[in-house]
């Protein structure tokens, strides 16, 4: 390797595969083994070959591949533990590194390597020493004992699978919920934004033009525009200025100004006309109080229908009529489609919902369809342009 001598690409290759808590617990299992193996093969006046203590280590060591290996692990695990109970006529604790490998090639899915190195580890132990002549073949009991035991470690390891599964199932589920919730909330912002810049723009570019055409010949006419201009851009640094507040999160005043509503409706008619069209508005029934979130997705319909109609047919007629349901409320903007030489191609009933409205009509929809509504823009009947949202209070569709 160039740059780089033997021992460091080890090292190297070794922190690929096993972390220092991987290191550590093999270290452990390792002394545990042959520490308590000492211990008990001297007590009963036995010794332990040198083969029998690398046989020992030999478990604890191939841990630290599990990660990446656990079937191969297993496998290593498997036949150290084997051999030590075959070659080694002295007692020990061969089992522990056995125990870890065979619960983490559950846990890594690999069930029939695991249910195959159990069977291999139950022959073993039981009739291997007898075969080698290092111990004596099991008795009937014996060989139950044992089999309970391996039954046992099986159902202990997928119980414990099948509980950290539903507990990662659990945390995914959080994970794509606050998800969600982040998308909708960015969904509601990028509504807000478009509402407020889109109809505001829309009025001042309609005044602007105005204002360019006035200003040599009736200068007078032109200083209104330019008034006009400055109190609905003033409005709108203001509106704006509240929603990037609530992104910031740091003022904690409260609002300077009412929350939009259709209370304020009549804002929305004086702006329209200040863009040049003429607005006539009818409401039927009474208003009460209307759920918060569906008085704004009201407001902010009507206010990007109005936006339509100045952007795409300034000078129209413009007739705006909401009614108060005991259901609902039915928000309806019919223009005449009279099409000016700022918007050439607009002429009456010749504009579809597709041209008139872009991601205007579309987040329109989705304000309806988030109260369980629904919203129609098109043609109207007589000529012109038609948007009919029905909101229900409840927010189910009707």
């Amino acid at each position: 390797m160039t740059g780089m001598t033997g021992a460091a690409w080890r090292a190297r290759r070794l922190a690929a595969v096993a972390t220092p808590g991987d290191v550590f617990a093999a270290v452990i299992l390792a002394a545990v083994q042959a520490g308590g193996s000492a211990a008990i093969s001297s007590r009963h006046g036995q010794v332990i070959s040198p083969i029998g203590y690398a046989l020992l280590a030999a478990g604890p060591a191939a841990l630290l591949g599990r990660r990446r290996f656990p079937a191969t692990v297993l496998a290593v695990t498997v036949a150290a533990a084997v051999g030590f109970a075959g070659l080694e006529s002295a007692r020990g604790l061969p089992y522990f590194a056995l125990i870890a490998a065979f619960v983490n090639a559950v846990l890594a899915g690999r069930r029939w390597a695991a249910i195959a190195g159990l069977a291999v580890s139950y022959a073993g132990f039981l009739w291997l020493p007898g075969l080698t002549g290092t111990g004596h073949f099991p008795s009937a009991g014996a060989a139950f004992a044992v089999a309970a035991w391996h039954l046992t470690l099986l159902s202990g390891a997928e119980w414990y699978r099948s509980r950290r599964q539903r507990a990662q199932a659990v945390a995914h589920g959080r994970e794509e919920e606050a998800l969600r919730q982040a998308t909708e909330e960015r969904l509601r912002i990028a509504r807000e934004l478009h509402d407020v810049v889109a109809h505001s723009l829309a009025v001042i570019n309609v005044q602007a033009n105005t204002a360019l055409h006035l200003i040599d010949q009736q200068p007078q006419r032109a200083r209104s525009t330019l008034t006009v201009i400055n109190d609905v851009s003033r409005q709108a640094l203001v509106e704006l200025r509240s929603v990037l507040g609530v992104l910031r999160q740091v003022d904690e005043e409260l609002p300077r100004s009412p929350a939009p509503s259709l209370a304020r409706m009549s804002e929305l008619i004086a702006r329209a006309a200040a863009a040049g069209i003429s607005v006539g508005v009818s409401e039927e029934g009474a208003s009460g109080q209307l759920p918060a979130n569906v008085d704004l997705a009201g407001y902010r319909i009507l206010q990007e229908a109005l936006t339509n109609s100045a952007r795409h047919a300034p000078g129209a007629r413009v007739a705006v009529r909401v009614a108060y349901q005991p259901a609902g409320v039915v928000i309806q903007v019919d223009d005449d489609g009279a099409a000016g030489p700022e918007s050439p191609g607009y002429a009456a009933g010749t504009r579809s919902a597709g041209q008139a409205g872009g991601n205007g009509i579309a987040g329109m929809t989705e304000r309806a369809r988030a109260l369980g509504g629904t919203l129609r823009a098109g043609p109207g009947p007589g000529g012109g342009f038609r948007v009919r949202a029905w909101l229900p209070l409840d927010g189910r569709a009707s």
